[in-house]
């Protein structure tokens, strides 16, 4: 290709990319008012997050087996037009049911567009310069759920929720426009491989139940419900025997002996894990502040973009010169440079500003940077030409339950730890205690009642007590990131995707 169709080879593969994982996030702040606009209960209003995140989990480790059977260039349009399609029947629905039919739609049709649009750009960038098309769309896998709750606070707020998912109609077009006229004479080898029946139907059950058990654990005081209990006796269950079954069957739906690698197995744990800190605080960020802070979803939006700025920055010069240094070294860097800054972030008080919170996030968004594309080129690093979808499929389906773990547990870590922290704090509030009594007769002498004093004292112990747990979730976060410098040390070199010749 040349420079200018490269150009706008990236360009289109990234923004494909980019609007797929802007709808993980996007409708997080519209969910209150979709649910009352459709007349449903909140809880119910989270089934629209929940059938788009189960459904392309389950079909992302399909990629590899899809692309061999229909080529990836055709399996790329096709899968951003349904999903443009499915996007417009999102925004034209006029009930839940309908809204939950054309969520769903969307994650089946739209899962291998992420794993594809990765797989094409090693595909036509030379071996020396595929580190800067990673770097390109690396920033996709970083930026856009950081700009999903701002644009979807924006949408919802100066329009409607609607075009929170129409916004993706004119992206979809110019992308398949795009990817079609640069790549349909460049179509990968097609094998018609026979349909595995009995995998498909075991993920799909397996990580169906397990999503579930996620998304609903913390309301469901998680294994103190039968409910959740059944979820994760089945997904285990289903699990098990998807991996017995695939690694013996003739032509397995998911290609499992990838793990057998060293590289792409530690590489897509880290990735994972990492994918877990960062998601974390993604999650709780916002929540802490609208929550307790004063925030509305807007600011809160405003102040989670700012990890994004050096992500855009950082990551084409990254991915330019990551061939020049150790990916280990680089991510290992990520890692520990995140967690410094969420050990500083541990130490806000309750007047903490919002500039400092900015800050903050745009300090992180640097370990960010450094952590995820070493982490692709090292779990794409010596794997085979025709193994490149699959490989990742499967990465990017690791992502995604590290984005589904990190929400489920860092939330309910939080909101534990609200709980203890306010228990302990309430211990200190009794009538026997000085301050306790000089403090509640202030407030009276303000003109409150003592029923309004003690429940100023209550709100401001809540407060405190969500501070407390937004700190140790941060610090739970970089604790985490340091644990995966040591295990990333134990890839080996050369950390070099093979991919097919640059044309």
């Amino acid at each position: 290709m040349s420079t200018a169709e490269l150009a706008l080879a990236t360009v289109g593969l990234g923004l494909g990319s980019f609007m797929n994982i802007l709808d993980l996030s996007i409708a997080n702040v519209s969910l209150p008012t979709i649910a009352g606009d459709l007349g449903v209960s909140p809880t119910q209003g989270t089934w629209v997050i929940t059938s788009y995140a189960v459904s392309e989990a389950i079909m992302l480790p399909l990629t590899g087996w899809l692309a061999t059977r229909f080529g990836q260039v055709r399996m790329f349009v096709a899968a951003t037009l349904l999903f443009t399609l499915a996007s417009l029947l999102c925004g034209l629905s006029i009930s839940f049911p309908m809204l939950l039919g054309a969520r769903v739609m969307q994650g089946v049709v739209g899962a291998s567009m992420i794993p594809l649009a990765q797989t094409l750009l090693t595909s036509c960038y030379p071996p020396q310069k595929r580190g800067l098309a990673l770097g390109f769309w690396s920033m996709t896998t970083v930026v856009a759920p950081i700009v999903g709750p701002l644009a979807g606070g924006w949408l919802t707020q100066n329009l409607t929720w609607h075009w929170v998912f129409l916004i993706n109609l004119p992206l979809g077009i110019l992308v398949a426009s795009l990817v079609w006229s640069l790549f349909r004479e460049r179509e990968s080898a097609r094998r018609q491989v026979p349909v595995d029946f009995v995998g498909l139907g075991l993920l799909a059950i397996g990580i169906g139940a397990l999503q579930i058990l996620l998304d609903r654990g913390n309301e469901l005081d998680w294994f103190g419900s039968s409910f959740i209990v059944a979820l994760a006796c089945v997904s285990l269950l289903a699990l098990a025997c998807f991996v017995a079954w695939e690694l013996t069957a003739e032509h397995p739906v998911v290609n499992l002996r990838l793990f057998a690698r060293r590289n792409f197995a530690v590489g897509v744990l880290c990735l994972m894990l990492g994918t877990m800190a960062f998601f974390g605080t993604v999650v709780v960020l916002p929540l802490w502040l609208q929550g307790y802070q004063d925030y509305t979803s807007l600011w809160a939006g405003k102040v989670v973009a700012f990890g994004g700025v050096l992500a855009v920055i950082l990551g084409p010069l990254i991915g330019a010169n990551l061939h020049r240094v150790d990916a280990r070294a680089v991510a290992s860097f990520g890692f520990i440079s995140f967690a410094v800054v969420a050990f500083w972030s541990a130490r806000f008080t309750p007047d903490v500003d919002f500039w400092s919170v900015a800050l903050s996030r745009f300090l992180m968004g640097i370990g960010i940077s450094c952590f995820f594309l070493p982490l692709v080129t090292i779990n794409l690093s010596g794997v085979a030409v025709e193994h490149i979808a699959s490989a990742s499929g499967i990465a990017n389906f690791m992502r995604n339950l590290g984005l589904s773990f990190g929400t489920a547990i860092f939330a309910s870590t939080w909101e534990h730890k609200a709980i203890f922290h306010h228990a302990r704090l309430v211990e200190n509030v009794n009538l026997y205690a000085q301050p306790s009594i000089d403090y509640l007769q202030r407030l009276q002498q303000s003109g409150l009642s003592p029923s309004a004093a003690l429940a100023q004292v209550n709100q401001l112990i809540t407060s405190q007590s969500y501070l407390l747990a937004t700190n140790a979730v941060l610090c739970l976060s970089g604790v985490l990131l340091l644990v995966l410098v040591p295990v990333i040390w134990l890839t080996r070199p050369p950390f070099a995707i093979k991919g097919p010749g640059g044309h």
